[in-house]
């Protein structure tokens, strides 16, 4: 009886670690962006904070579920990769309306003294189907990024449904989620080297 007992408590404990560690895995990724997130809406300044970051998690974490098609591993994984593209989307909508708000005030106040009462004041816009590499994920709306990652995940999923019989592809793709993800510090960098502050940044 004790020895029954003794095996259901360590059934229970061994499920409850599993489902803790599966937690952890799941969401440990995107709880650093938490702050991040909460510092740039408090202040209302995206500076430190380089969205090219959020390219490179969203291109990874893409060619991570492509990846799976071809080669299974883990669902907590899969859900990693999931909710990283949604805390992504979040950060960059976040960004994007903090950036288009700072740039509608600093043309607001440059030309106070030049601009009529009724005159309203327009910011050009950037746009994803402009397709101008200078404005490359610099644009100035949250659909143009989902426009963007529309486009190459739609891209990236024909690819590899014509090669997913392909081992020497699946292998690819693995590596260049792999090493894609392991880039990820570079923008940051860059954009604190621009910035000489590392100011914002969490």
């Amino acid at each position: 009886m004790e020895d029954e007992m003794f095996e259901q408590l360590m059934y229970v404990l061994n499920q409850l670690v599993t489902w803790i560690a599966a937690g952890a895995m799941v969401f440990g990724g995107v709880l650093p962006y938490i702050p991040q997130y909460r510092d740039i809406r408090r202040t209302q300044n995206a500076e430190g904070f380089s969205t090219y970051v959020c390219l490179v998690l969203l291109v990874a974490n893409i060619l991570r579920i492509l990846f799976r098609f071809g080669r299974y591993f883990e669902t907590p994984l899969l859900w990693q990769s999931i909710i990283m593209i949604a805390t992504m989307l979040i950060m960059l909508n976040l960004c994007t309306n903090v950036r288009v708000a700072t740039e509608l005030q600093t043309k607001r106040r440059s030309f106070t003294a030049t601009v009529s009462k009724d005159e309203e004041i327009k910011v050009p816009k950037k746009l994803f189907l402009d397709f101008d590499w200078s404005h490359f994920w610099s644009w100035s709306r949250f659909v143009d990024y989902l426009q963007c990652v529309m486009a190459f995940t739609l891209l990236a999923a024909y690819i590899t449904y014509l090669l997913l019989d392909s081992s020497v592809f699946v292998e690819t793709l693995g590596f260049l989620a792999v090493f894609t993800e392991a880039m990820l510090g570079t923008p940051q960098l860059y954009c604190n080297y621009q910035n000489k502050s590392t100011e914002g940044m969490r």
